[in-house]
């Protein structure tokens, strides 16, 4: 079946090249610059940190793997507590275990469905007094949005845990006129497919310690010591980026901006077009930074609305529009079952009423009618 504009397929966040990728991979083709490393992740480093605010940085096969080096490299071994946001995909949280450590999840706030200060803060001052804290702290910038950073900070100082910054979802964000990734110890990326920007697979990882960026490097590089022949005093891993998906991130940087400003109008129409239905809510953007709006989040009340957000994800699914149920919160996982969770219910009722709508910057505006009318249509007082 030929599709036409009413039945193509929207999907929900799908890569956007710009065409200016083109001219660097093409350029890494002619110098036959196509394996691991090269000019193109050298540049793409010290862009990208020119971009966010970070002194240096190493560029990786994923955000899990920035993740995973960052927590390694704070020294997070054997028994070892992290504190993690709970409201998250499941790779904010899979480093912890694979270096024998233990997750202790926190719930969100409602001002920004980050990890709550509140909440952090109390169970910091009760370890403390116990005489047990964390080693250290992964904060997830969650859906383009920061986290309230400044109070996580100041409680982190104080209670001496390190701070890790889980930016996957947040290039292109501001908190306070800097970009979260860049106040802790680590920030860390993602250029998925599914990203604001991408490489179609990639990572970053960033640091203003450039000894520990180094090591990253090193460990990144499967740790081989400098000698005539292969020689590893310590175990390392294959995480570096391609010379040609660096290439291809140095283009998609050109247009960050551009598509932060598409994605925030993208949101603005949704909610223009559908807040008047009731049970409708959309995340909130706290007063303290910008957002992306990588993805357009909402929440359902199902006695407003008249159906709960997975009726409504599969009616749209009935006219080729993919939505997606918010992130399944961490504490709620098989995987972390027995985890300890520190919490008041809030990111497991998000996920039980939120939704995310199709958001990618090459929507039409036909595409966006399309799924306005689709949702309106599922609403129990318009029908």
């Amino acid at each position: 079946m030929v599709e036409n504009s009413s039945t193509k397929r929207i999907y929900l966040s799908p890569p956007h090249m710009s065409g200016e990728e083109m001219r660097f991979v093409q350029e890494a083709f002619e110098t036959n610059w196509v394996a691991p490393l090269g000019p193109h992740v050298d540049a793409f480093e010290r862009e990208f940190c020119e971009q966010v605010g970070a002194k240096y940085a190493v560029a990786v096969t994923s955000g899990t793997a920035a993740l995973h080096l960052a927590l390694r490299l704070a020294g997070v071994g054997p028994d070892d507590e992290v504190l993690c946001s709970d409201f998250t995909f499941i790779a904010s949280a899979t480093s912890i275990p694979y270096l024998g450590g233990r997750p202790i999840f926190v719930d969100s706030s409602r001002m920004s469905w980050n990890m709550n200060p509140d909440l952090l803060g109390r169970f910091l001052k009760a370890r403390s007094a116990k005489g047990k804290l964390p080693k250290a702290l992964v904060l997830v910038h969650l859906y383009g949005q920061s986290a309230d950073i400044d109070p996580i900070l100041e409680y982190c100082r104080r209670y001496d845990v390190l701070l890790i910054e889980d930016a996957a979802e947040a290039l292109g964000a501001d908190y306070k006129g800097k970009s979260p990734g860049t106040f802790g110890l680590f920030g860390t990326f993602s250029f998925n497919g599914n990203k604001i920007i991408t490489t179609s697979g990639g990572g970053m990882l960033v640091s203003q310690d450039e000894g520990l960026i180094q090591k990253a490097h090193f460990l990144s590089s499967q740790a081989r010591d400098e000698a005539p022949y292969y020689e590893h005093s310590v175990l390392g891993y294959n995480y570096r980026l391609s010379n040609i998906l660096a290439g291809i991130g140095r283009g998609q940087l050109l247009v960050l901006e551009e598509r932060v400003r598409t994605r925030r109008r993208i949101f603005n129409f949704y909610k223009e077009h559908l807040e008047d239905l009731p049970g409708i809510e959309f995340m909130p953007e706290p007063p303290y930074g910008r957002s992306t709006r990588w993805l357009t989040c909402m929440t359902l009340d199902p006695e407003g609305f008249g159906m709960n957000q997975e009726e409504v994800r599969q009616s749209l699914e009935t006219h080729n529009i993919e939505a997606r149920s918010l992130w399944k919160p961490m504490h709620m996982q098989p995987v972390f079952r027995g985890c300890e969770f520190v919490g008041e219910g809030v990111s497991e009722d998000l996920f039980k009423k939120g939704l995310c709508l199709p958001s990618g910057s090459n929507m039409t505006q036909e595409d966006l009618n399309r799924v306005v009318e689709a949702v309106r249509s599922c609403c129990a007082s318009v029908a």
